[in-house]
């Protein structure tokens, strides 16, 4: 169920999506593959957040994706990247990576590790231009630039470190811990979501848990804090 309050709309986590396939347990914050909710079609340019755990020495074989900026982000465990523009790498806990699949894109994605689940968030957002040159960007964020405060790691321009993303997004990433408050104001005609990957955090006074996302329409200051423990991405959008 969703409950609005205010300028915001929580999209509980235990309505997601759900596909289990043996080695890969996802959840589709979003309609996905046989999930589909008329409601649940994105939000501004975010199309997909799936939350994946993929079990030791499996992983998705290679596959094409077009006009679609694809962005990983690992919470626990490894991921194994190759990619058709010769791109081979391994994404990890704190890297940003992020995919412009433009014209066309082959890839695979495999957890290396024999024995540790891996646990990640894949992220498509719709690019701003189509036709655009396949390209591949990933950078890594120390805990401690997170902890406490919101890192920027994904941007259009690329500000301060992040990587490039084509679209009007700044994507930010925080590690709170017990007695930590985060602070973000929505701009006039801006909107934001508010995605928990771990832990349990309040914001402006509600719980949220892993796997919640709020949906932010119009100017709003935003309080994020937590008594035991929490990560988050905020999206900034047009």
């Amino acid at each position: 169920m969703s409950q609005t309050t205010k300028t915001h709309i929580i999209h509980d986590r235990n309505a997601r999506g759900h596909a289990q396939i043996g080695w890969l347990d996802s959840y589709h914050t979003f309609s996905f593959s046989s999930f589909y909710d008329p409601n649940r079609m994105g939000f501004r340019s975010l199309r997909v957040i799936n939350e994946d755990r993929i079990a030791p020495g499996a992983g998705f074989p290679t596959h094409g994706h077009r006009d679609m900026e694809i962005l990983t982000y690992v919470l626990s465990g490894a991921v194994e990247h190759k990619d058709s523009l010769g791109t081979g790498s391994v994404i990890r806990p704190g890297d940003a990576q992020i995919m412009s699949a433009g014209t066309g894109i082959q890839h695979s994605e495999f957890n290396p590790s024999p024995t540790e689940p891996l646990h990640l968030l894949q992220i498509w957002i719709l690019p701003d231009e189509q036709g655009l040159t396949p390209r591949y960007e990933q950078k890594a964020f120390p805990p401690e630039e997170k902890r406490g405060k919101l890192r920027l790691i994904a941007a259009k321009d690329g500000r301060d470190g992040a990587v490039v993303i084509h679209q009007d997004i700044d994507l930010y990433a925080s590690i709170l811990e017990p007695s930590d408050v985060v602070n973000y104001h929505v701009k006039p005609h801006r909107y934001a979501w508010l995605q928990i990957t771990q832990g349990i955090v309040t914001l402006n006074g509600e719980e949220l848990r892993a796997g919640d996302g709020v949906q932010i329409t119009g100017e709003e200051q935003l309080e994020i804090s937590t008594n035991i423990g929490g990560e988050i991405l905020l999206f900034d959008l047009a």
